[in-house]
């Protein structure tokens, strides 16, 4: 033995090593060293590093294991875990019956101790009574038998209730029944309350509805005869233009921009609701377009002191003496006063126009537009939005002018028409 140690290691510590250095060569065999170079581009440096084999072997084994680990959890959360939550349901359900066994093992034993005394006393009155008539007897033997046939009935449900696993509590089911008849009949109580409370609320829901519609339908009622009697003077141009006050309120309830607002949606309710509630939309829709309508349409003088020197229609030319058509309405005026927008609209032109002069144009939606001609000098530019009142320009006599005025026209469509009423509202 010592010679075969001799021959073949250099010492005892070196046969004891052998197999882990044997172990050792294999690893590194299937692990060698290895080097790998990084470069770091923006400074042009080369680094290189060296893996060991026992680095790489550490990091192999750490992997391993990462791997058996989430596998063995895996199978512990998909296999296990679904298997203890069914063995917990398992015990709970067997909790519960213990617990019910138990309340009725109570209920079976207070019953029997009742039925134990109770043929106590029969026995000594049968024993003990020595005057008792057959009557009597027959009275208290039929008392014994049916005591003895509820003894026996006990007996036969205690057997039942720890040999049947289909065994269910009878008196614990009576008592979730008599806790569900209370609350059952707590929460009856509190319906009523509740629909009294309901009913009190409709009442005074109906009573503030009536009181709310009256007065809303008044308002209503009264704001549209106003707007209508503002709309009365220009009745009959609006139909001389082919328009009708319900075609107008149904565009001006379309119609939106900044300074008008936004359109208006129709309200429509059911048909088997109260007819009242329908008109009273259609009343408000009505309102809202006229609304609109008064503010949309260009009604007003364009100046603070109003005097025509010349009215729309047919009239002898100034510069050639001919009978012409006038297609405005010429308004006296210094040089420099003051020509005001009368309605919300855009500018569309601000500029020269031939025969004209220097001209403003705004456009009010649903087709009308104002034009000021002959001015000195424009304040707006196209496409400004003005409101009432807004300074679009200053009198003057720029174009074909014999001396300043202003020359105002409205047109529905580019179609100049006669703006007396509207001027005159």
């Amino acid at each position: 033995m010592i010679n075969f140690i001799t021959r073949h290691f250099t010492s005892l510590w070196a046969l004891i090593t052998a197999p882990f250095r044997a172990l050792w060569r294999l690893i590194s065999r299937i692990f060698p060293p290895r080097e790998f170079t990084v470069m770091d581009t923006p400074r042009g440096n080369v680094y290189t590093f060296k893996q060991s084999s026992f680095w790489r072997f550490t990091k192999f084994c750490g992997k391993v294991g990462l791997i058996v680990w989430a596998t063995w959890s895996t199978y512990v959360f998909v296999y296990h875990r679904p298997l203890l939550q069914k063995r917990t349901q398992e015990l709970a359900e067997v909790k519960s019956l213990h617990e019910r066994q138990m309340t009725d093992l109570q209920v079976y034993l207070k019953k029997y101790n009742d039925l134990a005394r109770d043929l106590n006393v029969i026995d000594d009155k049968i024993l003990n009574t020595k005057k008792l008539s057959d009557e009597k007897k027959e009275e208290l033997m039929h008392s014994r038998i049916k005591t003895w046939g509820e003894l026996d009935f006990l007996r036969t449900r205690i057997t039942e209730m720890f040999t049947n696993e289909d065994y269910s509590a009878e008196y614990s089911k009576m008592s979730e029944l008599s806790a569900e008849f209370e609350l059952t009949r707590a929460e009856n109580e509190a319906l009523k309350k509740r629909n009294e409370q309901l009913v009190k609320s409709m009442q005074e829901i109906v009573t503030a509805d009536t009181k709310i519609f009256d007065t809303v339908s008044k308002l209503a009622s009264d704001n549209i005869d106003e707007l209508q009697n503002n709309m009365k003077s220009i009745s009959g141009t609006i139909s001389s233009l082919g328009l009708t006050q319900t075609k107008l309120v149904q565009s001006a309830n379309k119609f939106s921009n900044p300074l008008v607002g936004a359109a208006f949606s129709p309200i429509e309710f059911d048909k088997d609701m109260d007819p009242k509630y329908q008109k009273l939309a259609d009343d408000l829709e009505l309102w809202n377009g006229l609304t609109k309508l008064n503010k949309i349409l260009p009604l007003g003088a364009p100046l603070e002191k109003m005097r025509i020197t010349s009215n729309f229609g047919t009239r002898e030319d100034p510069f050639t003496g001919k009978t012409t058509r006038h297609r405005g309405i010429d308004f006296a005026g210094k040089i420099g006063t003051e020509l005001m927008a009368v309605a919300p609209g855009r500018v569309v032109s601000a500029g020269e126009r031939v025969g004209y002069g220097t001209t403003v144009e705004i456009d009010h939606g649903l087709g009308f537009t104002t034009l000021y001609a002959h001015l000195s000098q424009i304040t707006v530019a196209r496409g400004d939005w003005v409101r009432p009142g807004t300074v679009v320009g200053l009198a003057g006599s720029t174009g074909r002018s014999t001396g300043p005025h202003l020359h105002y026209e409205i047109r529905y469509k580019g179609v100049p028409f006669d703006p007396a009423k509207f001027v005159k509202e």
